[in-house]
């Protein structure tokens, strides 16, 4: 997964670093695995404004994504890579051994013509779905679930993983690439390897229309607003605005907003690094 620099031909140009997208196989999404997406532009029922900074944008179609991966025991072959506008992994179109297709997360290492499995005695293998009592110790994973059979919720996006350290009782404890140390059952699915595109954090617009396309409309500084729109705003002339807080006046840098009640506190061994 290279990245691509340009010449400085317009103002454009010159700072704006994309993928190459030397990585992708196919340049058409498979028909039967498409959804439409209904896009609100941040308006409510009534045309009223609740989310800011939303709207415009490319039209999209969502590609549905087998995140379950509960197709034990057949076989599937990697048909293809392809560029998903919904999210910064790439995906990969499988083609099962009883006819059925389905997409799935691609991993790093992934391959065209690869056979992949899932289920109970699945080798360790880059795309492979395994159980967390099976993985073996220090091995990185991805699409992790965090109940059995929910599918999975944990490191899905472009370049995370976790790893597993090791298993107490019914849990196996993995370390998160934010660096919270945590427990989850045994019995819950994991697929080997680092997600696809792990260049993506390093790559650069170079133009406020390139968010434009992603449906991201620009932002307003909070200390340019006006008392009325923001605590943070007002003053005369360029005031530092105080404390930062958000616009509903909860403090934003170092201030604790996790519920201390939180039913999930008692599996984290170690919180993320602040």
């Amino acid at each position: 997964m290279a990245l691509k620099k340009f010449k400085p031909t317009t103002p454009g140009q010159r700072f704006k670093i994309i993928s190459a997208f030397d990585d992708i196989t196919a340049d058409k999404p498979e028909k039967s695995l498409l959804a439409t997406q209904k896009r609100s532009g941040g308006r409510n029922g009534d045309g009223k404004m609740t989310m800011r900074y939303m709207g415009g944008g490319h039209k999209k179609q969502y590609r549905i994504i087998d995140f379950k991966r509960d197709k034990d025991g057949i076989p599937a072959t990697v048909n293809s890579i392809e560029y998903d506008p919904n999210r910064t992994a790439r995906i990969a179109l499988l083609f099962y051994a009883d006819g059925e297709k389905r997409y799935i997360i691609a991993p790093n290492g992934l391959k065209v013509g690869q056979q992949i499995n899932s289920g109970k005695g699945v080798s360790p293998d880059v795309g492979n779905t395994l159980f967390l009592s099976e993985v073996p110790f220090g091995t990185v994973v991805h699409n992790i679930e965090l109940r059995p059979g929910q599918g999975g919720k944990m490191a899905r996006s472009a370049g995370s993983h976790a790893q597993l350290m090791t298993r107490d009782g019914k849990f196996a404890i993995l370390k998160l690439p934010s660096g919270e140390t945590r427990m989850i059952l045994q019995t819950c699915k994991a697929t080997v390897g680092t997600v696809s595109n792990s260049d993506h954090s390093l790559e650069r617009s170079g133009k406020a229309g390139r968010t434009r396309w992603l449906g991201r409309r620009p932002r307003v500084r909070p200390v340019v607003m006006n008392p009325v729109d923001h605590p943070m705003g007002g003053g005369e002339g360029r005031a530092t605005g105080g404390h930062p807080r958000s616009r509903k006046g909860t403090p934003a840098k170092g201030y604790i907003t996790r519920s201390k009640k939180k039913a999930s506190s008692k599996y984290i061994i170690e919180r993320r690094k602040k």
